[in-house]
């Protein structure tokens, strides 16, 4: 009888046994994953040439003896809501050479071109309107619009020394083009290129987008983008302004017709072509604002899903880890300190909190560019976890065939 009883209790309680290995094991685990994330930000944090900063800004510079010769190129497809006041921007600015727009508009079916139009008659500056032809084979529609842009300034504005490429919802203040030329021409720069600054407004807006600024100089560290002797190359493109003839000699936009991350690829292409000439990129505090609004999760899930999984070359395999690293770097250690009251490891805890304390203190500056509230800086995992979210979504759309897109086209 005896044995009967033990056998019985033994057979009770094996499934706790076993619960409490798997326990253990999972907190072995953990324990790994946040020792592994903090050794990540501490390199995040001071060995990658201190991107979280973002002290990379339009300073001013000396102004050129003579303002050389610009031409800004605007592609626009259904931009009627943003199209008037941009133009407005650019027919006020005040810089002192030289200066024509030309607006190349993609086949819009919102009045965009009579919108542009009564623009134009509001100012002496030179404005042209074009059309886009029909959109050949291998091309984006956006680098398509820019191809014609160019064709049309090599004839209209020959003498051209800079092309000012910029978006249809982005608007300059007066003084803007002047500060980029004048910073150009000092540092010998064949791209200047400045990150508009985004609309932030409401709960969703205060963190994803400045999480999305961080995002990215995270993955193009500006300091390391602006040395002439580092191979990284980033730019912005709501605002490039590009020394024409170097893109010309590069194979001009025809050389990346094909991109849908086409900012990135034009600095990659421009960059220390000619040799000892260098790109520039930076934080824009008030030079260049973006109309477009993300107040809604909808906005910021649209803009990030068009392009994501492009961003990783349509890879399933860069997908996946992706998706890992994300939980590893962002993830792993909050969960790690939220849940020590269940795993009772103070090592572990402690550690975790070491990592997002870092995370923490590193997403504050971009937060307070962004005139946020520095106490939310501690979200910056929540963030991630959406932006994650954001780039799986945007790989099922490539799976239905609606990948990379550019107003309502998709590619």
């Amino acid at each position: 009888m005896g044995c009967n009883s033990d056998k019985w209790i033994q057979l009770f309680f094996r499934p706790f046994q076993t619960w409490g290995e798997a326990l253990s094991q999972t907190v072995m685990a953990a324990t790994a994953l946040s020792f592994m994330a903090l050794v990540i930000w501490v390199y995040l944090t001071f060995a990658r040439s201190g991107f979280w900063r973002a002290s990379e800004h339009l300073d001013e510079a000396p102004e050129p003896e003579i303002w050389p010769e610009v031409v800004a190129i605007i592609p626009a497809r259904n931009e009627a809501e943003t199209i008037q006041p941009v133009l407005l921007s650019h027919l006020a600015s005040d810089y002192p050479g030289a200066f024509a727009v030309i607006l190349i508009d993609d086949h819009s079916t919102d009045g965009t071109a009579a919108l542009a139009a009564e623009a134009a008659n509001t100012s002496e500056r030179k404005l042209s309107l074009g059309n886009a032809p029909k959109l050949e084979p291998g091309w984006t529609g956006k680098l398509w619009a820019l191809h014609t842009g160019l064709n049309r300034a090599a004839n209209d504005r020959p003498h051209a020394r800079y092309v000012l490429f910029t978006d249809a919802d982005i608007v300059h203040q007066p003084d803007t083009l002047r500060r980029l030329v004048a910073k150009a021409e000092a540092n010998d720069l064949v791209l200047t290129s400045l990150m508009a600054r985004l609309d932030a407004r409401g709960f969703w807006g205060g963190l994803l987008i400045p999480a999305f600024i961080y995002f990215f100089q995270m993955l193009y560290p500006f300091p390391r983008a602006n040395d002439p002797s580092n191979d990284l190359a980033a730019a912005a493109g709501g605002c490039m302004l590009v020394r024409r003839d170097v893109l010309v000699s590069t194979g001009g936009i025809k050389a990346i017709k094909d991109r849908l991350i086409d900012d990135c690829a034009l600095a990659a292409q421009m960059k220390g072509v000619p040799p000892g000439h260098a790109i520039w990129i930076g934080l824009a505090k008030d030079e260049v604002i973006s109309l477009r609004d993300n107040s809604r999760i909808g906005s910021v899930w649209h803009m990030v899903t068009r392009t994501a999984f492009a961003q990783l070359n349509n890879s399933w395999v860069l997908l996946f880890g992706t998706m890992l690293g994300m939980a590893l770097v962002y993830l792993a250690a909050p969960l790690t300190f939220l849940s020590w009251p269940w795993h009772g490891h103070a090592i572990a805890a402690i550690s975790a909190l070491i990592t997002w304390s870092l995370m923490t203190l590193t997403f504050r500056p971009t937060m307070r560019l962004y005139e946020q509230a520095q106490w939310k800086a501690i979200f910056l995992p929540f963030a991630a976890l959406l932006y994650t979210l954001m780039t799986a979504a945007s790989a099922f759309r490539h799976l239905r065939g609606k990948g990379g897109q550019w107003k309502g086209r998709s590619y």
